[in-house]
């Protein structure tokens, strides 16, 4: 496991990150002392899901950003304290 100080961590943080990326653990110092570990993230969240909604017509996806519902639902402008005053009645 590679260390790191803290002040050197801050100067070159890109440089560590693309480290860590690669594969590399990294333990950050403070006065000598080992404070933090950064280590990779073993694997990507998986969507799986995702595409299994959308393979079986459940949903549909056209590799955009989602735009949000056409119509949304109204909310309530109710507050929490008013919610909470009608349920103690």
């Amino acid at each position: 496991m590679e260390t790191v100080g803290i002040r050197e961590l801050k100067a070159h943080l890109s440089r560590y990150l693309k480290r860590v990326r690669s594969g590399v653990r990294l333990a950050v110092t403070e006065r000598g002392r080992t404070i933090a570990t950064i280590t990779p993230i073993e694997s990507p969240a998986t969507v799986d899901w995702a595409h299994q909604l959308v393979a079986e017509g459940h949903a549909q996806w056209n590799g955009g950003k989602p735009t949000g519902a056409a119509r949304p639902p109204k909310l309530s402008r109710k507050t929490a304290a008013s919610v909470v005053l009608e349920d103690r009645r």
